[in-house]
């Protein structure tokens, strides 16, 4: 897994906030027009890492996440069996558009409801519970996925 920066831009606001120094992550982003955030996540592109996702996480600090990456568009849902702590996700379509964002519940007893969209999408970005409300983000934002060369 790699560890990647998401970073939340959106319009209206002036000015920078002060961020904490995470200058030991790389400066990989995903920006959103609308809200000043930045979110750090690990990127899961590989099938086994998109299956595990957040599974057995017991604390995900306020500004980190994970963002799934897909090569073509999906329609696939996400589930929670397994997963600890309370999550929200961000789904992006191919223009580049997030069309949808769900909050999503730990489940410990089949059979796990599943957390979808509509339409099919490119990047999920999961976050802790509420953060994309906390910053903002609402469908129809525009999101660009910019990975670091290094990562």
């Amino acid at each position: 897994m790699r560890t990647f920066a998401v970073a939340v831009v959106l319009a209206g606001l002036i000015g920078c906030s002060e961020t904490n120094d995470h200058s030991d992550r790389p400066p990989s982003t995903v920006t959103f027009d609308g809200a000043d955030a930045l979110l750090y996540v690990d990127i899961a592109d590989e099938s086994g890492e998109q299956r595990r996702g957040l599974m057995g996480v017991e604390h995900l600090p306020a500004d980190e996440g994970m963002a799934f990456v897909y090569d073509e568009p999906v329609n696939s849902a996400f589930w929670m069996k397994e997963t600890l702590i309370p999550l929200s996700i961000a789904f992006v379509d191919e223009s580049g558009r997030v069309i949808g964002v769900r909050d999503m519940e730990p489940c410990e007893v089949d059979p796990c409801p599943s957390y979808g969209i509509d339409e099919p999408y490119v990047l999920a970005i999961e976050a802790n519970l509420g953060w994309f409300d906390e910053q903002g983000i609402v469908p129809g934002d525009r999101a660009e996925l910019r990975v670091n060369a290094d990562g």
